[in-house]
């Protein structure tokens, strides 16, 4: 496997462990519809919170976050409708970005909350 897939992979994991340590109860990883992929999907006080794991190992062409472009919330939105169509779901719903910047110099992880809404 390609080392960015293990730094991906790790990523997500880290993200998971930051989540569980706030209180989250995480239900769903990698959770596909169609050409879109879920990170990861949490439960947090009666809120459905969609997280999509953005991940780098230098802010020189923008932070991590900055990747998540219209297109991308666009499927995000998608598969999250999808989801709480097929589990029957009627919640609030959140989705939020965790940026991670990892190198040799330094590890920064950000949790930002209602980064984007629905459509």
């Amino acid at each position: 496997m390609a080392s960015h897939n293990d730094f991906g992979r790790e990523a997500e994991q880290t993200a998971v462990r930051y989540l569980q340590q706030k209180g989250y109860e995480i239900l769903e990883r990698n959770w596909r519809f169609q050409k879109a992929e879920l990170d990861i999907i949490a439960m947090k006080d009666n809120t459905l919170v969609v997280v999509e794991v953005k991940a780098r190992t230098s802010d020189y062409f923008g932070a991590p976050e900055s990747f998540v472009n219209p297109r991308k919330m666009k499927l995000i939105v998608q598969a999250t409708q999808e989801y709480i169509t097929r589990n029957d779901l009627d919640l609030e719903v959140r989705f939020d970005i965790i940026s991670i910047l990892k190198n040799r110099y330094k590890e920064e992880l950000e949790h930002i909350e209602n980064a984007f809404y629905w459509f």
